[in-house]
């Protein structure tokens, strides 16, 4: 099971995949899990975004989406859980 959002936004529709903190920290990580995702998810753009110790996100993926993303509050994410077989 994951938590994942797919989100339409000024035309472009992405998915954005919540991970453990270690993955965004290793871009090595954070590229295999891209790569994991992207039949899960129709190949649809992924970013990843994982938080902190006091909560605040990080994102890892395509600059632009990652730029929009860091504008955006958290809570404004439709996030559903995916289940992965």
């Amino acid at each position: 099971m994951i938590t994942a959002a797919v989100v339409r936004e000024q035309g472009i529709t992405f998915t954005i995949v919540l991970v453990k903190k270690y993955v965004i920290d290793s871009s090595l990580e954070s590229d295999k899990a891209i790569v994991a995702f992207t039949p899960v998810f129709s190949g649809l753009p992924i970013v990843l975004m994982a938080q902190d110790h006091r909560g605040v996100p990080k994102y890892y993926g395509r600059h632009d989406i990652v730029h929009f993303l860091a504008k955006i509050p958290l809570q404004c994410i439709p996030w559903k859980k995916y289940s992965v077989s």
